[in-house]
């Protein structure tokens, strides 16, 4: 178990550094966010074939196929999304306070510790490479959660790119759709897959793997989620204010009345 949590370091690692020297030819840091879920996908497969074909066993590969589909549909909508747009805000502050050495400084502060970040919340799914014993009502609670997840991620993310494809949505709020029920349908998505991935990881007997939906939710609701996007969007649009009187943050509930 151990010497596949230090082959998903390496390959962790070794995406992360590529990617760190891509965004310094390219002068965009934004693309760590676009690699965000595939490292994931990379870090599982790479635990897959070091794992021993004896312990290849059905839940392994259910694990599998959980992070690869939300990993790769991650990927390819950030990268649709953000490709070509320009470097997000965050890092273009983070570049004006040290325009001269970001390029370096951006190898630990963003990249080394985004690759942390990953490796831990990982651990699930790279732990299950190594698990044995058949499939049981465990695994089917965790994938029926995981399906719940993907199903506010990807629809949420279609129905505020489609929002937004709108001439006159702009400086508008979205509060249609699954965003009726939450403010962030996409984060409350990536909290079930996560949880999902943690329960049949639990199903092998990896209790302690807790710590990596315990750091995706405290991430997800308190740090580079739902408190960071809220703490200046009330100033770019106020109407925002009104929005959080009246839908939940976080875990989805009908909508309350308007004042």
């Amino acid at each position: 178990m151990s010497d596949l949590l230090t082959i998903s370091a390496v390959a962790i690692a070794i995406l992360m550094l590529a990617t760190w020297v891509v965004s310094v030819i390219v002068d965009d840091a934004s693309i760590v966010d676009v690699v965000w879920g595939l490292g994931f996908v990379v870090a599982t497969w790479a635990a897959y074939f070091a794992s021993p074909i004896d312990t290849t066993t059905d839940r392994s590969l259910l694990m599998l196929i959980l992070v690869t589909v939300w990993g790769l549909r991650l990927t390819g909508y950030l990268a649709w999304r953000n490709v070509g747009k320009g470097e997000d805000r965050r890092y273009q502050q983070m570049r004006k306070k040290s325009p001269d050495s970001f390029w370096l400084t951006s190898l630990f502060t963003v990249f080394a510790l985004q690759a942390l970040l990953m490796w831990i919340v990982a651990v699930p799914a790279v732990v299950t490479q190594g698990s044995e014993g058949t499939l049981f009502w465990l695994d089917y609670l965790g994938t029926g959660i995981w399906i719940v997840g993907l199903f506010f991620e990807t629809v949420g993310d279609l129905q505020l790119a489609r929002f937004k494809s709108r001439p006159d949505s702009k400086g508008q709020v979205m509060e249609r759709g699954l965003w009726r029920y939450t403010r962030h349908p996409n984060y409350f998505g990536d909290f079930c897959v996560w949880w999902g991935i943690y329960l049949v990881a639990l199903a092998g007997g990896s209790w302690w793997a807790v710590v990596s939906p315990l750091l995706m939710t405290a991430l997800l609701m308190r740090f580079s989620g739902v408190g960071l996007l809220e703490r200046t969007i009330t100033r770019r649009r106020p109407e925002y204010e009104e929005y959080i009187r009246t839908t939940n943050a976080f875990f989805p509930g009908p909508a309350r009345q308007r004042t």
